[in-house]
């Protein structure tokens, strides 16, 4: 992600997750942090973050 229309994106996308309360992308870390109500699978996450045009590189905790 370089700029805020990219962190937009990749919110939108992973906001439409099931169970997402929360999303905040920040271009500048290259991270996004995401609050939901169930757990999120790492494919879940991937196929979101895939689909705004970026790669999924890890995952915390």
């Amino acid at each position: 992600m370089s700029c805020g229309h990219c962190e937009k994106s990749v919110s939108a996308e992973v906001a439409a997750l099931p169970g997402v309360t929360e999303v905040a992308a920040d271009a500048k870390a290259g991270t996004v942090t995401v609050s939901a109500s169930a757990p999120l699978s790492e494919e879940q996450l991937r196929a979101a973050v895939d689909e705004a045009g970026f790669a999924l590189v890890g995952q915390a905790a």
